[in-house]
């Protein structure tokens, strides 16, 4: 053969090894290393390794990272703490088989798997498409080294955290030490095994939060705010004590990371951005947030979110009166724990006491579990360890007790030991009972309680306006002091508001006015004020302060308190500077100042507080008045859902509720709403539909559209849509840049306001399709297409909505 000839064909075999060994191989082996430059990419292409180069930084590490995310997501890094200050780097088998990692300029390998592996010449590295690195011996595939058994600050579905007690492995989340430096942060996360075990989040050695006990079915302290989707599993016996999470659809992407501050967040890909399902830790979640022997309850913010249990007093009055809770609660003194008439009173939805030092007797069952720790004069407290099969093993607690917190959709049951007086002190406030005639005394009082509310009835009936009125204010405020919400004395508003002065009105509106007001320690809160002499908006009043109480979540307005004091009746809120959705976006100038990504925010914002209200919540509730102008922004423009005087409360199992006063806000409500009083879940998602389109065309769905057959926003979008045209009403302020994202959301949108409410998606699955970048069905046509008579402006039943700063006040009475 020619010489030349074969020198080329030898040039070119030894180029399309090279290219394909760059851009296809997921191994590396004796006679394959990596140079940086080259990657290894997963088979299904899912992952790749390679060298980096993080943010600003000039050093060079090997990590493994989304193959098909745009833009680099590192998920695990060798040499963290030992960067390389060259591009001379390479990723080879060495001859003891370890994977290594050297550098021209040094001897001594710069990071090593450090295995133990008898064969030295067999060894093959390969990169699998859970992320995970492993290094086999191919002969066996026995894996003697694996990436996912040294994480850095991310998890990832199928990867394990927590303790090996055969070789005392421990894998933990260990946070970068910066955005520009993967080096190992003061931040970490891992299982603490003593007790009963619990995940424990760290900042610098002091405990940041804790998870709370595995209950059977997930960590009592961090609820399951994706439901359906992920699944948890727990270990614990002789060999370890692991956790592992995973997700039901492999194609999505998804993650949880520590950053360097000390917070953990669950994020998903959409195909466009990571998406933010939750983050902790949230209020009253710090570790001791409380001190010893209290309880954090974010549902009671002005009241102080400390409180002690029952039969406990502040360690320090003058602390408590400060907002200081560090100090925690002590025993009132006098107070006599053993075997003299003590029992235990029942905390519900609670994350149980710090369980590292509870003590752990799985063979006892709940009842068991009281007689063992009332034998005990030492036991404080006690719970189930396991809620499935009705409740089995006892968790018992002796001394302190430490980092109790309320939930509203989690935890457990907590048996707090009191003394014979708190304990007939507290079953007289609550209605408990401890035997079969209390039981009988307690239906009869029941009884008499409801013809007595029944006589009320018939008498406020009779009544002229101003009677009724009085009466009804009088048992407004009977109900509220029962709530979760603290009491502001009318004095405190007066000054807050400079006496309700006209330089403090945010607005006027069918309940009222709505004022801004600061508080003596500089806390700025907005005020609804009922009108004193109107029948209206007493229900509503009622229903905000028994329904938004007891929620908690970012994407919900936080209700402060109330006031109810002679002829004032007012709902305190937090104050949110950038007012409502309605103002920036039908604003010509203003909705400019709403970019695509902020609007897509705004909407996913909007179905997450939806889904904690219809799912995710203790109680199931919905909204019945979800539009614009009940949608405020915060400081950074992240949205909260506001105004639930229209709300209802209705059981986990039904599926829909009827009414005969049909409220809400012409151009949102649902057909079978508006026709027949049948509302549901998907009659807020009909709601929600409107808004998004809303949101993307800067348009009120009231409009008027005089250059095409349908009257609405919905029938022109839809008529559009069915064209290939519905990018054309787009907001022209948004561009053509997210045009993909942009249409997929006006097909959710569509989706979200078929006529027929079966035919409507879930707001999971709403969630799911904002956070995933699945197929799309196709909708049907919506309801309520028809030519309008409306100018312009959305209407409600009996008067225009106002839209002031803090709070959308709407007039309800149906004329």
């Amino acid at each position: 053969m020619n010489p030349a000839k074969e020198l080329l064909n030898t040039s070119l075999l030894l180029s399309l090894l090279v290219f394909r060994f760059c851009i296809s191989l997921d191994t590396i082996s004796p006679n394959q290393p990596i140079k940086d430059g080259d990657i290894l990419v997963s088979k299904g292409e899912t992952f790749a390794l390679g060298f980096f180069s993080p943010g600003n930084s000039g050093g060079r590490y090997v990590g493994i990272w989304y193959h098909k995310v745009p833009e680099q997501t590192v998920v695990w890094v060798a040499n963290r703490d030992n960067p390389l200050n060259d591009t001379s780097g390479l990723l080879s088998i060495n001859g003891r088989g370890n994977l290594v990692l050297n550098s021209k300029k040094r001897s001594t390998p710069i990071w090593s798997t450090n295995a133990s592996v008898s064969s030295t010449n067999n060894s093959m590295a390969q990169l699998l498409d859970s992320g995970n690195l492993v290094l086999v011996l191919p002969d066996n595939q026995r894996v003697t080294w694996q990436s996912f058994d040294y994480p850095t600050n991310t998890l990832l579905a199928s990867m394990k955290l927590g303790l090996d007690r055969r070789t005392g492995l421990n894998r933990s989340l260990t946070s970068w030490k910066s955005e520009d430096d993967p080096g190992t942060g003061t931040c970490s996360y891992g299982i603490n095994p003593n007790g009963y075990p619990q995940f424990f989040l760290y900042k610098g050695g002091t405990p940041l939060w804790r998870t709370g006990s595995w209950t059977g079915r997930r960590w009592s302290g961090a609820p399951n705010t994706v439901p359906n989707l992920t699944n948890y599993s727990f270990v614990d016996n002789q060999d370890e004590i692991t956790a592992v999470y995973g997700f039901t659809d492999p194609t999505v992407f998804t993650r949880i990371v520590l950053d360097e501050s000390g917070t953990i967040h669950r994020l998903t890909w959409n195909g466009n951005k990571w998406v933010e399902f939750w983050s902790f830790p949230e209020e009253c979640d710090r570790y001791r947030e409380c001190g010893l022997s209290s309880n954090c309850n974010p549902y009671e913010p002005d009241k102080f979110w400390c409180t002690c249990l029952p039969g406990l007093e502040p360690n320090s009055t003058h602390d408590w009166n400060m907002r200081v809770g560090s100090g925690g609660c002590l025993r009132k003194q006098g107070a006599s724990m053993c075997r003299n008439g003590e029992g235990f009173v029942k905390l519900v939805h609670v994350k149980v006491p710090d369980t590292s030092v509870a003590r752990v007797n799985m063979s006892l069952s709940l009842k068991e579990c009281e007689q063992e720790c009332l034998r005990n004069c030492s036991c404080t407290a006690y719970s189930s360890a396991d809620e499935t099969r009705g409740g089995i093993g006892c968790l018992s607690w002796h001394g302190d007790l430490v980092d109790i917190r309320t939930f509203a959709n989690a935890g457990q049951d907590l048996y707090f030991r009191v003394d014979a007086v708190v304990l007939a002190q507290y079953a007289k406030k609550n209605g408990l009972t401890q035997s079969k005639s209390m039981v009988a005394i307690l239906v009869v009082s029941i009884g008499l309680m409801l013809l007595l509310v029944v006589s009320i009835a018939r008498w406020l009936v009779m009544r002229k306006k101003k009677a009724y009125f009085e009466e009804s204010a009088m048992e407004l405020e009977r109900s509220t002091k029962n709530s979760y919400l603290p009491f502001f004395d009318l004095s405190i508003i007066i000054a807050a508001t400079d006496n309700f002065s006209d330089a403090n009105k945010l607005g006027q509106g069918g309940f009222g006015s709505v004022y801004k007001g600061v508080l003596d320690n500089q806390k700025e809160i907005a005020i609804k004020r009922l009108s004193k002499y109107s029948g209206q908006g007493i229900e509503e009043f009622k229903n905000e302060v028994t329904i938004i109480a007891e929620l908690q979540h970012k994407n919900l307005v936080r209700i402060l308190g109330y006031c109810i004091q002679g002829e004032e009746k007012m709902l305190i809120y937090e104050y949110l500077p950038n007012k409502s959705l309605d103002f920036f976006i039908f604003d010509e100038t203003k909705r400019s100042l709403l970019d695509w990504r902020r609007r897509f925010e705004i909407i996913c914002g909007v179905a997450r507080g939806l889904l904690y209200l219809h799912q995710d919540s203790r109680l199931k509730i919905i909204h019945r008045d979800l539009k614009a102008s009940n949608i405020l922004l915060n400081n950074a423009l992240n949205p909260k859902i506001a105004d639930f005087g229209m709300a209802r409360i209705i059981g986990g199992d039904q599926i829909e509720a009827n009414t005969n006063r049909v409220v809400g806000t012409y151009g949102y409500m649902s057909p079978e709403y508006a026709m027949q009083g049948l509302f549901s879940v998907k009659s807020d998602v009909y709601s929600f539909g409107v808004l998004m389109l809303e949101i993307i065309t800067g348009k009120k769905n009231s409009a008027y559209y005089h250059d095409g057959p349908s009257s609405n926003l919905i029938g022109h979008v839809w008529d559009l849509w069915r064209e290939d045209k519905a990018m054309e009403i787009v907001d022209s302020s948004l561009g053509d840049q997210y045009a993909n994202e942009i249409s997929r959301c006006i097909q959710i949108g569509l989706l979200c306001v078929q006529e027929h409410a079966t035919d409507r998606p879930t707001t999971s699955a709403v969630v799911f399709m904002l956070g995933n970048n699945t197929t799309l069905a196709h909708p049907k046509q919506p309801a309520f297409i028809l030519k309008s008579t409306h100018n312009g402006k959305d209407r409600s039943i009996s008067e225009v909505a106002n839209s002031v700063n803090e709070v959308t006040i709407t007039m309800l009475d149906a004329r």
